[in-house]
């Protein structure tokens, strides 16, 4: 099966030293596990695919946000981060479908199913779950790759929003 492993928002501001509280992820342990799938899937001849969020660089948005702001070291992807591949994407919006670029990628290769892991759960990698499945493209969430801020009541709802919506975790 034509496979590829997409990595979405492994980036310095969700989990550099520095992020901000409310990114509470376990970077040393989601950077192990999604390194290990990255080295699975390529070594098993499969592309892997990485995705930046990336916020553009106005003063709005740096202090909405303040985080993933164009041209800035937190925007840029993790340095624990094993890259294997120049297949890298920049996305505005949390499904990484959304951009033309990625998208005729996944057409042009013929994947049969993307597999995705990295941040959020419940935020990027749902939204590009959900998109995978509005264009007719197989997606399986990689449960051991991801992680989420969301608490565990909200990440069940979320669980059964993704498998109503026909998406598997493997």
């Amino acid at each position: 099966m034509n496979t590829a492993l997409v990595v979405i928002d492994m980036q310095n501001d969700y989990l550099c030293d520095k992020r901000k509280k409310k990114f509470s992820y376990d970077t040393e342990k989601l950077t192990a596990a999604v390194n290990s799938l990255i080295h699975k899937y390529h070594d098993a001849g499969q592309d892997v695919i990485y995705i930046r969020h990336i916020i553009q660089n106005l003063p709005t948005n740096r202090l909405l946000f303040g985080y993933s702001i164009a041209g800035t070291e937190g925007a840029e992807l993790y340095p624990g981060l094993d890259i294997v591949t120049g297949l890298c994407f920049d996305k505005l919006l949390g499904d990484a479908l959304t951009n033309k670029k990625l998208l005729a990628t996944v057409t042009e290769k013929k994947y049969e199913e993307l597999h995705l892991c990295g941040l959020d759960e419940f935020g990027c990698v749902t939204s590009t779950a959900l998109g995978c499945k509005k264009r007719g493209i197989g997606v399986k969430i990689v449960r051991s790759g991801t992680a989420t801020v969301f608490p565990a009541d909200k990440a069940e709802k979320g669980r059964a929003k993704l498998k109503k919506a026909g998406v598997e975790y493997i």
